[in-house]
Parts: C-alpha cells; sequence; structure tokens
C-alpha cells in the first residue's frame, strides 16, 4: 500500500508539473504574440530601406527579391510566403517579379492591402532612342537610357525609380501615408520620420549634382540598364550592353567596344545580379575596367553615394 502510495503521489507531482508546463508555454507564446511587431512585406530591398527610415522599429520588413536575386525573374520561397501571410502591407514598386504575382497574392491573402509606391511618378520609356553617327552616313542606334527586351517591363516603362532619389521622395510619401492608414497610433512618429528622411534625400540629390557637375564625360556604359532616371537626372547617358535582355552578339560587342573608344569609356559597370563576361571583354578590349554598382542595396543611401563617386571618378 505504501508504494501505490508513493507511485500516486509522484504521478500526480508529475502530471501538475506538465499542466504547469503548459500554462507556461502558453503564457509565453501569448505574450510574444501581444508585443510582436506588425510585419509588412517589400518586394525589393531599397524599398524595405525606405520603410524602415520611416517605421523605425516599429515594424518587422520582409523582402521578396534577396540580395543576389534577379527581380526579373524571382520566384518568392516558401518561408517568404509564410512571412507574407502575416504580413499586413505590400509595397510593390512596378518591377516584373511584380506583374506575375501580385494578383496571386491579393487572392491568396485576402486581407493583405497592396501599396503601390510608384503612384504618382511619371516612368519613362525604355525604349527611348538616339543615334551615333559612324563611319560617314552609317548610323548606329542606341537607347537614350535603355535597350528594350525580355528584361523589361511589359508596359514599355522603366522601373528602375528607386535610382532617383528625387521620385524617391514621392515613394516615401506614398509609403507614409500607407503606414499611417494602417498603424495611426503611430501617426507623429512616421510624420517626424519622412521629414527626417526628405532631408536625407534632398541632401543626396545636392551630393550627386555636385559630384557629376563637371565630369569630361557624361556617358556611361553598363551591363544592364537599371540608371536611365538616374541618367535624366544628372544629365548622364547611359549605354547598355544588355541586347534585347540577352548577351550581345559578337557584332554587339564590336559596336560597344566602337562606343567606349568613341566616348573615352573608362570604366564598364556591372551589376552583382548580371553575366560579366561581355563587360570584361568590352573593356578589355577598350582599355577600361569592370567595376560593381548595386542597382538593389539595402544600405541605399551609402551606395547611392558610392555610385556618384565611383563615376565621378570614371567619366
Amino acid at each position: 500500500k505504501l508504494q501505490l502510495s508513493c507511485i500516486l503521489l509522484n504521478l500526480r507531482i508529475i502530471f501538475k508539473g506538465e499542466i504547469m508546463r503548459k500554462i507556461f508555454t502558453l503564457l509565453v507564446i501569448s505574450a510574444v504574440a501581444l508585443f510582436a511587431k506588425p510585419i509588412v512585406t517589400a518586394s525589393i530591398l531599397p524599398t524595405k530601406y525606405f520603410i524602415e527610415q520611416i517605421a523605425g522599429d516599429t515594424l518587422d520588413v520582409n523582402v521578396m527579391v534577396g540580395k543576389g536575386a534577379d527581380p526579373h525573374t524571382y520566384e518568392p520561397k516558401p518561408k517568404q510566403m509564410k512571412e507574407l501571410e502575416k504580413s499586413k502591407l505590400y509595397f510593390a514598386v512596378g518591377i516584373e517579379f511584380e506583374d506575375a504575382w501580385l494578383d496571386r497574392f491579393s487572392k491568396t491573402y485576402k486581407n493583405l492591402k497592396i501599396v503601390k509606391t510608384q503612384e504618382g511618378i511619371q516612368k519613362i520609356a525604355m525604349s527611348e532612342e538616339h543615334e551615333h553617327e559612324h563611319d560617314g552616313d552609317k548610323h548606329h542606334e542606341h537607347e537614350h537610357h535603355d535597350h528594350d527586351g525580355h528584361h523589361h517591363h511589359h508596359d514599355g516603362l522603366d522601373p528602375h525609380i528607386w535610382l532617383d532619389p528625387v521620385l524617391v521622395k514621392t515613394q516615401a510619401e506614398n509609403i507614409a501615408n500607407a503606414l499611417i492608414a494602417e498603424f495611426p497610433a503611430n501617426a507623429e512618429l512616421y510624420k517626424a520620420n519622412l521629414a527626417k528622411f526628405e532631408t536625407k534625400l534632398d541632401e543626396l540629390n545636392k551630393f550627386i549634382s555636385d559630384k557629376l557637375q563637371n565630369v569630361k564625360s557624361r556617358v556611361f556604359i553598363v551591363y544592364h540598364p537599371s540608371w536611365g532616371y538616374f541618367a535624366k537626372r544628372y544629365n548622364l547617358e547611359q549605354i547598355a550592353i544588355e541586347v534585347e535582355g540577352k548577351e550581345p552578339k559578337p557584332t554587339d560587342i564590336a559596336e560597344l567596344i566602337d562606343e567606349a573608344k568613341e566616348h573615352g569609356v573608362k570604366v564598364i559597370f556591372v551589376a552583382p545580379q548580371f553575366p560579366k563576361k561581355a563587360a570584361k571583354l568590352i573593356a578589355e578590349q577598350a582599355g577600361a575596367t569592370v567595376e560593381e554598382l548595386d542597382q538593389l542595396p539595402l544600405n541605399w543611401l551609402d551606395e547611392m553615394k558610392k555610385t556618384a563617386e565611383i563615376l565621378a571618378r570614371s567619366l
């Protein structure tokens, strides 16, 4: 009997312990849920940066197209979709990835609100062209800022608005308005942070303008035509290596080598997301070097300053 009583007592203690552990676990989960930050999602890393400048530490920001990924061909990973399911807002920018996925996101996650940060921005065409004269009456056409192709937006408009600090001010206002509407308790903080960020953008715009004001050449060569808005803002001319979104043919490379020599191009620019073989070949033949410019940086402000400094040294 004594042995049975001891067994029953031990079982009762174990049972109570299990209950207490379960109660404690539930309390911890509840507390985490209560104090967890809301989640929002952005398509690309620069948009994540813009959101964080305005939201501060009030939100967690999930991003779809991560470091080194190509937004033209990207497909979301399961982990990202789980984070998206928890998101209150989705901040779009108008890239190709969104053409394929935004409708699916809206249909799958009924409570997800899509915010188009590009709203109110007048986009430039990818196919604006000018002509360079070669060998008398022969002409070789380059786009004013870009080459058209399957990598480009289906509506023929350039989506790379985040590479112009002045246009980013419009994006920032759209982001702030959406955050204030969704999280009104933080409205004053968001307004104050927006004002600070707009000041930083004005300072960046002046910094880039000053750096590029007196460059000898206004022509630069890049692999992928991401810098159209930047070129337009600062009175530069972008020549892209890509031909219709594909690797250039030998005849294209030969013409680009001539262009590089004609304009005294010292540096051919590439991006982490795209191949470098053609750029290296053109640089080698033209007596130039190859340098990387990140068109999709998370540390956006510093990277934009770095871009201006590299261009100022190179042009």
